[in-house]
């Protein structure tokens, strides 16, 4: 059975891909605005369900991560600017990256999702590695402006809970629920 992956995140696509799954890639388009006084967990969850509901496939799944400091969501950052604004909030300080996976096999009418929280301590960071670190570009397309697996790494002192998480797709809570929605993982054998 091909899994039908519903986001355009190379990673999310290298971390299955990598894995061995058999992926299809179908970009899903979905309301991603946050709503007035919503939690962060209930935001990457309905976000992420709403992606899976929004993709036609056999074995749907769609994930959605964000960043969270003091309850304020960090999503991807508007320009350079808002990079910036969001790297001076999480430095020197612990946040949370939050990702929800939704795995949805319409035919037998199952839908399975899992949030996963992980803690992320990041060094102080001056002016000038900030404005540094927003000139690569790196940070201008992920959720809380930087990417843990990219030039970011450098910055980040400890990750408590799931680096892939942190990446985009918390593996551990992904391969249980294909697993529990009926899908051999590629170990399993035929």
């Amino acid at each position: 059975m091909v899994l039908t992956l519903a986001s355009a995140s190379p990673r999310r696509r290298e971390l299955l891909g990598g894995l061995g799954f058999e992926l299809e890639v179908r970009p899903a388009h979905a309301d991603e605005s946050v709503r007035a006084g919503e939690p962060p967990r209930d935001y990457v969850r309905r976000v992420a369900q709403a992606k899976a509901r929004a993709v036609v496939g056999e074995l749907v799944l769609a994930a959605d991560t964000t960043v969270a400091v003091d309850g304020q969501i960090l999503g991807k950052p508007a320009d350079a600017g808002d990079a910036a604004r969001m790297l001076r909030l999480l430095s020197g300080r612990t946040h949370e990256v939050i990702s929800a996976v939704c795995v949805r096999r319409p035919a037998l009418r199952l839908e399975f999702s899992a949030v996963v929280a992980t803690e992320v301590d990041v060094a102080p960071l001056d002016d000038r590695t900030i404005a540094w670190y927003v000139a690569t570009g790196e940070p201008l397309d992920k959720a809380g402006a930087y990417a843990v697996q990219g030039r970011f790494g450098a910055f980040v002192r400890g990750v408590r809970g799931s680096v892939t998480g942190v990446i985009g797709l918390p593996l551990d809570e992904t391969l249980a629920l294909l697993r529990r929605a009926g899908h051999p993982l590629p170990w399993d054998g035929p």
